[in-house]
């Protein structure tokens, strides 16, 4: 069946007319709400964290719920792997309004499935052990995740789903491993897409842009401030930090002029000659030809933070595209009457995502296992043919609420 035929078919929410909150009628308003909402009372979600050191020195955080020891599930019940966006975690409520209800029992309205949201270096409490944090171009660490939850899990299929720049990352990953994704389908939730069109426009336009520029700027300048004595240990980033840190309020040009595009990672032609180059470089919408499962991709038309949209998926025919009219930057907020006089605002997005969802985890052939043979190197374990790339598990991590977990700083979703 042709994926347009599958979406169609298993995602009828689709085919429905997504209809803003009167009070939320366009996107800035929708963004801003998710930024500055209160969602402590909603979508509560339990977390177990595990921590994992990579070969490099590096460390993420891996939360995943519901707890083995609160709940039993089999074996190959499979499993939504999350990707949060710029600076944020498992706490965000954009990533616990998909979880909580893919993770609550069937009998509950749930999906009954695992999940586990992998918290990119120095996000969400995740403590920085080297002197590299992440960017958008980088998809080891999202390889190395899988790899941990693939030999922990091996006869459950592994769905991904990612927010924002989690989006990007989850897009080039499929891109790149191709037939050998350990992902059997992806859900990429506000991509950017053309990152060097986003910042550019965001950074030279006009003062409402450039605020939302200067937020994400932000974020990221706090959290390299908050680990800054780790990160001076890079030659390169200790040359830039004090440029960096004295920035008044930098625009997301301005501070990658610094940061980010001296990056190094797999497969870049670093040293970058500017932003520019590593945004290209680092883009999602010009690697979608080569991705080899099914993905759905959700954008707003009002998004004022995404504004090109590949509408011709690369000629991908293993890709879906749905472009919504309004609902800002991962917003999507609805109206539900709740009672006979009162009204309650839901995310719209994640009844179509929970239909995908669903869909890929019952519906879809698939073979498993998925990825590379896995195989233990001294003390970590790597994948066959990537000796370069492997963790092991460390002490920490344990039990928390989500919604508990606040970043002091930090502008919430994004």
């Amino acid at each position: 069946m042709p994926l347009r035929d599958f979406v169609r078919s298993k995602c009828p929410s689709l085919l429905r007319e997504y209809r803003a909150s009167r009070l939320l009628f366009n996107g800035h308003l929708q963004t801003a709400y998710g930024a500055y909402g209160n969602f402590s009372t909603v979508d509560r979600v339990v977390y177990d964290r595990s921590l994992i050191r990579l070969i490099d020195g590096g460390t993420l955080s891996l939360d995943f719920t519901p707890p083995e020891d609160e709940r039993y599930l089999p074996e190959d019940t499979p499993i939504v792997v999350a990707f949060h966006g710029l600076t944020g975690g498992s706490n965000e409520a954009y990533v616990r309004s998909i979880i909580a209800p893919v993770t609550a029992p069937a009998n509950e309205g749930g999906l009954g499935y695992r999940a586990v949201v992998v918290n990119f270096r120095g996000c969400a409490g995740t403590p920085v052990t080297s002197e590299q944090l992440y960017h958008c171009g980088n998809t080891d660490d999202a390889r190395q995740a899988l790899m941990y939850v693939a030999q922990k899990y091996p006869k459950a299929r592994l769905i991904g789903i990612g927010f924002s720049l989690g989006a990007n990352v989850l897009v080039r990953y499929l891109a790149q491993e191709g037939e050998r994704s350990r992902l059997v389908a992806g859900c990429a939730l506000g991509c950017p897409w053309d990152l060097h069109s986003v910042s550019y426009k965001l950074s030279n336009g006009a003062w409402l842009d450039r605020m939302y520029s200067r937020t994400l700027a932000h974020n990221m300048a706090t959290l390299i401030k908050s680990h800054a004595h780790k990160l001076a240990n890079n030659p390169k980033l200790s040359e830039a930090l004090p440029y960096l840190l004295a920035l008044p309020a930098p625009t997301l040009w301005d501070f990658d002029t610094y940061y980010t595009f001296e990056h190094r990672s797999a497969g870049a032609p670093c040293p970058f000659q500017s932003p520019g180059d590593f945004y290209r470089w680092a883009s999602s919408h010009n690697v979608l030809a080569d991705v080899r499962v099914p993905l759905l991709a959700i954008n707003a038309d009002d998004d004022p933070i995404v504004r090109d949209l590949p509408v011709d998926v690369g000629g991908n025919p293993l890709v879906s595209l749905v472009v919504t009219r309004g609902g800002g930057h991962l917003g999507w907020f609805a109206s539900e009457e709740e009672g006979m006089l009162r009204r309650r605002r839901t995310r719209w997005v994640k009844k179509p995502v929970l239909e995908w969802l669903r869909a890929v985890g019952e519906d879809l052939v698939v073979d498993l296992p998925r990825g590379q043979p896995l195989r233990t190197n001294g003390e970590y374990v790597s994948e066959v043919g990537r000796p370069d790339l492997g963790y092991r598990e460390v002490e920490g991590g344990g039990k928390f609420s989500g919604e508990t977990l606040r970043i002091e700083g930090l502008v919430s979703g994004f």
